[in-house]
């Protein structure tokens, strides 16, 4: 019944210590992208322990969390999952193609920057960085 869910709660995961298996979730295999191949090449992106099964996932949390620059996959989910996770990372990280986030909550880099409490740096640099990248998108569509 998660399955939607399945790509932030693998960032949760990722950001807890300890393992996390992820099972008989084979469905995400045939989504907008192979979400399970997709979320473990992002995790792994970011320097997280994480490898594939044949329905699910296996995630250990609790490594440092390192920027990176992923691919969205076109999946909103996958784009704002990464987004996520690039809060808690060292560094700059970039999603290509995050305008599909849009496809499902347009709101989101508005919300994300509204949720940065004031003095947090790093929430606002991430969500400028998010808008800035959706917003290349979008000019990019257009050209």
């Amino acid at each position: 019944n998660l399955i939607d869910e399945l790509p932030i709660l693998s960032v949760a995961a990722a950001l807890a210590t300890g393992e996390t298996v992820i099972a008989d979730a084979e469905e995400l295999r045939v989504k907008e992208t192979d979400r399970i191949a997709a979320m473990v090449s992002t995790l792994r992106a970011f320097n997280v322990d994480a490898e594939e099964t044949k329905d699910g996932m296996i995630i250990r949390g609790g490594r440092p969390i390192k920027a990176a620059k992923v691919p969205s996959h076109g999946d909103h989910r996958i784009a704002m999952s990464a987004a996520i996770l690039g809060l808690f990372a060292s560094g700059t990280t970039r999603i290509t193609n995050a305008r599909c986030i849009n496809t499902s909550y347009p709101g989101f880099v508005q919300d994300l920057h509204d949720l940065a409490p004031q003095g947090s740096k790093t929430m606002r640099k991430m969500s400028r960085a998010v808008k800035k990248l959706v917003n290349r998108d979008a000019a990019e569509e257009k050209a």
